[in-house]
């Protein structure tokens, strides 16, 4: 067993290494070998490592850089929201993990999360190969307190309250470390399918003759009203106006459920903007749309990374031709699309709906983890905690979920009505 020593505490703040300050050590036995954290609050000053270790660490799309940092810029920084990018090193000086955290203030408490929470279905570390064969539960623990320890000694860094949320059981192919500080189940799940064979192939295995026989009629159907035709958008303004239409269905959706409508929020129509004209993106973004005839009957934006299509966003359009499943079709055509591409796994994130459960054939279970660091953070942390309960509760109760989702429609629908009407 290797003999433990202190771990390091070197923290940066947006400056280079020799000017940085330095907190005091703290010992902590279980932990093996030395490992020294560094902290960033500035995200440039770490974009050279980032970028090299996320192509090859275990991670998911939303902890690549150009992700968070695109998110920063349009909805973090604005908001007064402070990266606290956490990197722990081997004695080498060789990158073991990277937490991209955040500090930012809500009401009298200050949140520790992570960057980008709210637009990123998973939350997760990013992993060294073997990271969790080298740090069992104790050990991932015992860093963890220092980890915490070195956010808390500086005054810009501190929090009173955690707030983890959307954590995969996995990350890649390692158990989420993250996982050994408890938790509960996050309210919703996530989906998604491996993709095999050709698409014929892969559709037959899924569906049932009948399905696909009910499919092809909707199709057929949806021809009436003009060609069918999936449309790959031209980067720049094509790309950008299909984007746009796409938020409009969407508005239209949320209010149809009687849901805030997440474009509306501060930044977040920019981000998206962002993240599908930028031109360090681009690799990584895929907008396409189902037209009919003249109408973009279905719109999606989806992301690859690493052998994996993430379906992110879709809508789709709410007239006559919404009767014959215009996104089902779309859904087809991308499935078959992500095949012939390559990739391997067809990721339908976050999210309950049922379509999702007809295709996959993995189920993830999503884990969220909110403690309080004081008392400030108690008055936080143990109502979320019961409201997080409560929500769970509802959603895995049938005919409560029904019963809200009902209700959240016919208050959704009657103020669009009322709208209409001003």
């Amino acid at each position: 067993m290797a003999q433990a020593v202190p771990a390091r505490l070197d923290t940066h703040f947006g400056v280079d290494p020799p000017a940085a300050m330095r907190a005091p050590a703290r010992s902590s036995a279980a932990v093996p070998g030395d490992v020294r954290l560094t902290v960033y609050e500035d995200l440039a000053a770490i974009e050279k490592d980032w970028r090299a270790f996320e192509a090859q660490a275990d991670s998911t799309v939303f902890q690549s850089f150009d992700w968070l940092a695109i998110w920063q810029r349009h909805i973090g920084a604005p908001a007064g929201i402070r990266p606290s990018i956490v990197v722990g090193r081997d004695a080498s000086g060789s990158i073991l993990f990277m937490l991209p955290l955040s500090v930012h203030a809500t009401g009298f408490a200050r949140e520790l999360t992570w960057l980008g929470s709210d637009l990123c279905d998973y939350n997760a570390p990013l992993l060294a190969s073997g990271f969790t064969e080298r740090f069992d539960r104790a050990e991932f623990v015992a860093l963890w307190h220092d980890i915490a320890a070195t956010l808390q000694s500086h005054p810009r860094l501190g929090f009173d309250f955690i707030h983890f949320s959307k954590m995969p059981e996995m990350v890649g192919a390692q158990p989420n470390p993250m996982r050994y500080l408890g938790g509960t189940i996050n309210p919703s799940g996530a989906y998604l399918t491996h993709l095999t064979g050709d698409w014929e192939t892969f559709y037959a295995a899924k569906r049932s003759s009948s399905t696909r026989r009910r499919d092809r009629t909707k199709r057929k159907r949806l021809g009436e009203f003009g060609e069918v035709k999936l449309i790959n958008p031209a980067p720049g303004a094509e790309t950008a106006g299909t984007l746009d239409t796409l938020m409009v269905q969407k508005a239209r959706s949320f209010g149809r459920m009687g849901v805030g409508n997440l474009f509306a929020k501060p930044g977040h129509a920019d981000f998206y903007r962002a993240l599908v004209t930028g031109p360090e993106t681009r690799r990584m973004v895929h907008v396409s749309r189902l037209d009919v005839g003249a109408i973009p009957a279905a719109i999606n934006l989806g992301l690859t990374y690493r052998g994996c299509y993430y379906h992110l966003l879709a809508s789709y359009d709410d007239g006559e031709v919404s009767r014959f499943g215009p996104g089902a079709a779309h859904l087809h055509d991308l499935m078959q699309i992500a095949i012939e591409r390559g990739f391997k796994i067809f990721d339908f994130t976050i999210g309950d709906e049922r379509y999702k459960r007809d295709w996959c054939d993995t189920e993830l279970k999503l884990f969220d983890f909110i403690a309080a660091a004081n008392w400030r953070g108690t008055l936080v942390a143990v109502p979320m905690r019961a409201v997080q309960r409560l929500k769970r509760w509802i959603k895995q109760t049938p005919v409560l979920w029904g019963a809200v989702s009902a209700g959240r429609s016919f208050v959704g629908l009657l103020a669009l009505k009322i709208r209409r009407g001003a």
